[in-house]
C-alpha cells in the first residue's frame, strides 16, 4: 500500500510541477485584459501601432513574432507588471499577468 501511495506522488510531482512552470495562465480571462490594457499600443492583435511607436520613437514589435515569442513567460510577466523602456507597468495580480501571457502566447504566428 504505500508503494502505491509514494508512486501516485511522484506522479502527482511529474505531472504537476511544468504546470507549474509554465505560468498556468488562462488565456481567455488574459484576452480582455489585453484589449483593453494594451491593445491601445500594441494593436488588437498584438501587430503594434506604427503611430505609437513613432510618436514614442521606439519599435513596438509584433508580439507574435518569433522574438517575442521566445521570451519566456516569466519575462513576459516581469514586462507587463513593471515595463520595458518606455512600456508603463500594468498594475496586475500575478495570475493576472498570467493570464495575459497566456493570451500572448495565442498571437504566435502560425507557419
Amino acid at each position: 500500500m504505500k508503494s502505491w501511495l509514494k508512486g501516485g506522488f511522484v506522479l502527482s510531482l511529474v505531472l504537476l510541477v511544468p504546470l507549474l512552470a509554465v505560468g498556468g495562465g488562462d488565456a481567455a480571462k488574459g484576452k480582455p485584459v489585453f484589449t483593453s490594457k494594451c491593445a491601445t499600443c500594441h494593436g488588437a492583435a498584438g501587430e503594434g501601432k506604427d503611430a505609437i511607436a513613432k510618436m514614442f520613437k521606439v519599435e513596438v514589435r509584433p508580439l507574435g513574432s518569433k522574438e517575442a515569442q521566445a521570451r519566456p513567460d516569466a519575462e513576459l510577466r516581469k514586462i507587463i507588471t513593471e515595463g520595458n523602456g518606455k512600456m508603463k507597468p500594468v498594475k496586475l495580480s500575478d495570475e493576472g499577468a498570467a493570464d495575459v501571457a497566456a493570451y500572448l502566447r495565442t498571437l504566435a504566428v502560425k507557419k
